[in-house]
């Protein structure tokens, strides 16, 4: 167990003007406050937040995050208060040790919601001080290197939980190492037989290579000296984990494995990363494909090295990554190596992190995107994707470089730049050409986004798009575009209904009556009045107290009260509250009536399926049939035909009907569904007839279902898109004309 004057020096190493009087405090108050407490594994509890505060002196950080990491866990597991932490030293460190608290509270549990849940506070507490993240990853590290001693249910859920949120949130803030360690120690855990396995190969392989990268070593350190450039050369064989996800996603087997071995040449200067890569190149052939330069494009997370593989001695493959000693640092270290240490007039501490980091951008992007009001869940998901993704760079026509996961599309580029590029993304031009949304972008693109102020994002794009940002932006899109159309025919629904009443509609007269109502926002009642939540009526007397039923039904309504809804394909509404008597009266079989007959002032309407918050029933319906609609809270308006024995359902819900007609223009070229039943002979070609004699009357098959009946006949139910009634009824000729079809009719219900 270390001891007090050894962390003050370990600390010195670094930072010679450590303040000690603060290390000593924290040492001797975490000693006190933990007492004899023993962890899992009977050693003393104190031993765990002296390992954490060690892996941050690893990590060169200032003393104030040290003590934090000495502190972390005595709120939560002694008598110690924020208070009493607060006076001793100080707000800033109190204020991250009841922050780490908080996280140890919310341990993470199998539920999808509450790890979701979770993800969030964490990140949420990182955006105020990243010291929080730094402290939490070294708290997991040390507890995952003694993950032995814990319940075997309980070692698998968290190693799940470390492979899944803390290395991938380590290597996105530059801490390689780190990440490193957590996977292998987590794959340990979760496939105990492939790492072993694993595990076994590199132990034999190491064993017959003994000299190898150490013979790589010296001739790569005498080449360079040959050359006059200064260079450190450290070799190294992969970790097992990182062995096994190549073989993984590659498919590949350890014999195939060509690069287990990597190499790290460390420079002074940055013209001296790519001296000493002409120098390799020059002296052994390159790997074709096999070439990055991350130091003209960095990562999100800052690394910049220059990636090669070469045919090295012994025809041996060998991974090369040049770098310098700062970007050596930074790939080590990540977001801590950003530590800059400037006084502070209060208590001295350090301010950790230059905004400018690329690591810490990447975090407040993620941060602004739980401020955008997804579900957890959503979260979860974007957030592991972003995690694990590989990344594709590519630029604007001005030369701004975006980098985005691999398998990345224009549509995810769009959004990227700006939310507002991305709704209106029309079009993309890729290195000048006009290529399909769906493209997989490639590193080096250059991308121009060709936009349109009328569009709106389909929600088909939510299953092309691969990042966070995009899919959230679609979702959002899709549900204010929902929420605009139930909010236009509830206001047309409360216009007429007002109207009827001798009343005007505003949106200014619905605020006073918002507290009744039950919605804090206008439009929202507004939308629960189109999806059927809400009743216009009630609205009207919540505006109009002791407005009353008689009032509103002395108004004649027989022809007026019609409306318009752009979502809707040729048809025109009126408002609930149809009387009985109408209600059966247009559910006898008697003669149809046409619309012009219905009532005047028709207007155009389109768009009907989708997103739309008008909908066809099962059975369709067809221009020429006469149709109701009924409103369906949360879903909008359904269609029906008059002879549907759904209707019967809703014969006491009158506040559910809308009368609905069709008002569909001359140049129309849209089909509606219909539903027919085909009794037909059980023999080959009968189906073939039947639908060829559908295709014969231009209409599409959108569903077929076919049930034997008997051991002769089949029974064909058939969802066709067809224009209009003359046509249906010609069809249904047709088929009960064919020599094999029995009966062919059509469904109402």
């Amino acid at each position: 167990m270390m001891r007090q004057y050894e962390l003050v020096e370990r600390v010195q190493t670094y930072k010679p003007t450590v303040n000690e009087a603060l290390l000593n405090k924290a040492y001797v108050y975490a000693m006190q406050k933990h007492g004899k407490q023993k962890r899992a594994s009977g050693d003393p509890y104190i031993s765990h937040p002296l390992e954490v505060a060690a892996i941050l002196t690893d990590m060169h950080l200032d003393e104030s995050t040290i003590a934090v990491a000495l502190l972390h866990d005595t709120i939560e597991d002694t008598s110690a208060t924020r208070d009493e932490i607060d006076r001793m030293f100080g707000e800033d460190i109190g204020l991250l040790v009841e922050g780490l608290t908080k996280l140890k509270k919310l341990e993470f549990v199998t539920r999808r919601a509450k790890q979701a849940e979770n993800l969030r506070k964490l990140l949420l507490a990182i955006s105020n001080d990243v010291r929080v993240l730094l402290v939490k990853l070294a708290d997991r590290l040390h507890n995952m290197r003694t993950l032995d001693f814990v319940p075997q249910e309980k070692r698998a859920r968290i190693a799940e939980e470390t492979m899944d949120i803390y290395a991938p949130l380590a290597g996105r803030m530059g801490m390689q190492d780190m990440r490193d360690e957590l996977e292998a120690l987590a794959f340990r855990h979760m496939n105990p037989e492939a790492f072993d396995t694993v595990t076994r190969r590199l132990q034999a392989l190491s064993q017959k290579n003994s000299n190898l990268i150490r013979k790589i070593e010296v001739e790569l350190g005498a080449l360079f000296d040959q050359q006059g450039l200064k260079a450190t050369v450290r070799g190294r064989q992969k970790r097992p984990y990182s062995v096994f996800r190549k073989m993984q996603s590659k498919s590949l087997s350890f014999e195939q494995l060509s690069d287990v071995y990597g190499f790290r040449i460390i420079v002074g200067e940055v013209s001296d990363c790519y001296r000493a890569l002409g120098i390799v190149h020059t002296r052994w052939s390159v790997v074709p494909g096999r070439f990055k330069d991350y130091i003209s494009t960095p990562k999100q997370n800052d690394y910049r090295s220059i990636h090669t593989t070469i045919i090295g001695p012994s025809r041996q493959r060998v991974e090369l990554q040049i770098r310098t000693n700062r970007m050596h640092e930074i790939a080590e270290y990540g977001v801590a190596a950003h530590a800059l240490y400037k006084d502070n007039e209060r208590s001295g501490t350090a301010a950790l992190l230059s905004p400018e980091s690329n690591a810490y951008a990447w975090l407040r992007r993620t941060i602004e995107a739980l401020a955008e009001g997804d579900n957890p869940e959503e979260f979860l998901e974007h957030t592991k994707l972003e995690l694990f993704q590989d990344q594709v760079f590519c630029f604007t026509p001005k030369g701004r470089l975006i980098a985005l996961p691999r398998g990345a599309s224009p549509i995810d580029f769009a959004y990227a730049v700006h939310t507002d590029v991305g709704d209106t993304c029309v079009g993309a031009k890729i290195n000048g050409h006009i290529m399909p949304l769906v493209t997989r972008l490639e590193n080096g693109d250059e991308v121009e986004i060709v936009r349109s102020g009328v569009q709106v994002p389909p929600p088909a794009w939510e299953s092309i798009v691969v990042t966070g940002k995009a899919r959230a932006a679609i979702r959002r899109a899709t549900r204010a575009a929902v929420r605009k159309q139930f909010s236009g025919l509830g206001f047309r629904i409360l216009e007429r209904t007002f109207e009827k009443a001798g009343r005007s509609f505003s949106r200014e007269a619905l605020k006073p009556a918002l507290h009744r109502l039950g919605h804090k926002e206008v439009e929202d009642a507004i939308a629960a009045v189109g999806r059927g939540e809400l009743s216009s009526r009630d609205v009207l007397k919540a505006v109009y107290p002791g407005e009353g039923e008689d009032r509103s039904s002395a108004k004649p309504s027989q022809d007026e009260g019609w409306f318009n809804l752009r979502s809707a394909a040729g048809m025109l509404f009126r408002v609930p509250g149809r009387s009985k008597a109408v209600r059966q009266e247009g559910r006898k079989r008697g003669p149809r009536k046409t619309a012009g007959e219905i009532g005047p002032e028709a207007l155009p309407i389109r768009g009907v399926g989708g997103d739309s918050t008008v909908r066809f029933g099962p059975a369709g319906a067809v221009p020429g049939d006469r149709i109701v609609g009924i409103m369906t809270p949360g879903e909008g308006i359904t269609i029906h035909p008059i002879q549907s024995s759904r209707l019967t359902e809703y014969d006491d819900e009158p506040e559910r009907w809308i009368d609905v007609r069709w008002d569909l223009e001359e140049a129309s070229r849209t089909r509606f569904p219909a539903r027919i039943v085909v009794n037909g002979l059980n023999e080959p070609g009968t189906l073939a007839e039947v639908a060829q004699t559908i295709a014969g009357a231009d209409a599409d098959i959108e569903n077929l279902t076919i049930s034997r009946r008997a051991p002769d006949f089949a029974e064909m139910v058939v969802d066709v898109m067809i224009w209009d009634l003359k046509r249906l009824n010609r069809l249904l000729m047709q088929l009960n004309d064919l020599a094999c079809v029995s009966t062919a009719s059509r469904v109402y219900e």
